[in-house]
């Protein structure tokens, strides 16, 4: 027989208490599969913020720190600094990452951190009951805009990638969206590109994930995915936007 599966020494023996369909699982395997593959698990430390992100803690099986929403690239531009062999990684949501947290991303891209972040886009505030983002879609209904976001109110979703990218610091900036095997494949490249650029001290990486949130999109994990290839990446279109 071959073996065709088998847990990456990256994660813990935890169970993930994620919804069903949830990427937050896939992404995380797929982190502990890239440290695995770079022989670096002692070497990592992640942050954690507040949101469904807070719970990682439980599942990988290097050092992690939870930080305030909003500040973990704060909290790992410290420990990277302090502890400059040591492997630091942020892993944050859209409603931590680009509204409570807008200005320590910017601003770590901007002085080229030589950090990874892994930046869950899943256009809603997963946790805390389904609330407007700032990466909603316009027209996409919350439970605080049960009729659709209206630019008129809420402005435009905020495009994370394209507005770090004008910035000279970041040495790789890249969206996937894993939704099929090839987007699967896409994904990985790009997070393990990301921690090979921390390695060879390149500076800031963030790779966006178009994820999904079946429980407050109210739709089923398939049809989540389809909702994402054909809203999302209209808004949040995949590809790479720096790589120096």
């Amino acid at each position: 027989m071959q073996k065709v599966y088998s847990r990456p020494k990256g994660l813990t023996d935890a169970e993930f208490a994620y919804c069903a369909g949830c990427f937050h699982s896939v992404a995380h395997r797929m982190i502990a599969e890239v440290m695995e593959e770079l022989d670096i698990i002692d070497r990592t430390i992640g942050v954690c913020p507040v949101g469904c992100a807070v719970f990682m803690y439980e599942y990988m099986a290097c050092d992690m720190i939870e930080a305030a929403h909003g500040r973990a690239p704060a909290v790992a531009t410290g420990v990277k600094r302090v502890l400059p062999d040591r492997i630091v990684f942020s892993y944050q949501g859209d409603g931590d990452l680009a509204s409570i947290g807008t200005a320590e991303i910017i601003h770590a891209a901007a002085r080229g951190e030589n950090i990874t972040v892994i930046f869950i886009n899943n256009t809603t505030y997963g946790m805390t009951g389904g609330q407007m983002a700032p990466t909603t879609l316009v027209g996409q209904k919350s439970t605080t805009c049960p009729s659709g976001r209206d630019p008129k109110q809420a402005g435009y979703p905020l495009r994370v990638c394209e507005l770090l990218a004008t910035l000279d610091g970041p040495s790789y900036i890249e969206r996937v969206a894993p939704t099929n095997p090839a987007g699967f494949n896409r994904t990985k490249k790009a997070i393990r590109k990301a921690f090979e650029n921390q390695l060879e001290g390149k500076g800031f990486s963030l790779v966006e994930i178009l994820s999904n949130c079946p429980t407050q999109w109210k739709m089923s994990p398939i049809e989540s995915l389809k909702w994402i290839d054909e809203h999302m990446t209209k808004t949040f279109p995949p590809g790479v936007f720096v790589d120096r």
